[in-house]
């Protein structure tokens, strides 16, 4: 049994310094890299996929948001389809830059914050979205949230697609993230969260907050980089895995 390990890193912004990506990239499988519109800069963004590179076995992944520095993309905003498959293609393009000078390639795409989260309930956004990630690169594979609605558009556009599931975020009845706004979205117990995930891996199943076992399907598994504890989670996550018989591996 293998699975995949991800985090959303490359997040600092000129003087401020967010996560600890130089610890974490060694410990996962699959870094999902922000392309400036969230957060990052070009200099951030370059000394990201360097650190990938030196590491060597971490998957590199596009993480573009909405344009929203000042909220870190956590925000929702009212943007025309046609807009939002031009900033797919803006960010995707940044980091395949940065990727190309490096001498790496993208492996995939995860949207980001409230443009992810969008796609639970609008099923035209995850279709613009497959669709700009596929007329960029056919090749990279998308990843969304277990059974919803973007790893759907995923697969009707021809895509390889990954169902992610998440150690430190709480789940509604239907399977979606609870809100950061309401109280016990994040999961701040290192046990607890490390427990839930063996259970997504090995049984397909997730408790909500309502009590319900959910089905899911956990291709790779999240931690967010910016994290309180993201990195006790990360090595926590990974001795667990492997005490389970379960190999951590790059999608």
């Amino acid at each position: 049994m293998t699975v995949d390990l991800n985090a959303d890193l490359g997040e600092s912004y000129g003087n401020y310094t967010i996560g600890n990506d130089d610890e974490i990239i060694p410990l996962i499988s699959s870094a999902n890299v922000a392309c400036g519109f969230h957060a990052s800069d070009p200099s951030v963004m370059q000394k990201t996929v360097e650190m990938i590179r030196e590491n060597g076995s971490t998957g590199i992944g596009a993480h573009p948001a909405y344009p929203d520095l000042m909220g870190f993309g956590r925000r929702y905003m009212e943007l025309s389809m046609p807009e939002v498959r031009s900033l797919i293609f803006y960010q995707l393009g940044a980091l395949d830059g940065f990727c190309r000078v490096a001498g790496i390639e993208m492996n995939h795409v995860k949207p980001h914050g409230a443009l992810y989260n969008a796609t639970f309930e609008d099923k035209e956004l995850a279709k613009t979205i497959a669709d700009a990630v596929k007329d960029y690169n056919p090749k990279l594979k998308l990843m969304g949230l277990s059974n919803q609605n973007l790893v759907k558009a995923g697969e009707e556009a021809g895509l390889e697609v990954r169902h992610e599931v998440f150690a430190d975020r709480a789940y509604e009845d239907d399977g979606t993230l609870v809100s950061r706004r309401k109280e016990g979205a994040m999961i701040t117990d290192t046990s607890l969260a490390v427990e839930r995930v063996i259970r997504m891996v090995r049984e397909g199943k997730v408790e909500s907050t309502g009590g319900r076992d959910i089905d899911i399907r956990a291709d790779s598994i999240c931690v967010h980089g910016d994290g309180e504890k993201a990195l006790e989670f990360v090595k926590e996550i990974r001795k667990q895995l492997s005490e389970n018989g379960i190999e951590i591996k790059t999608m």
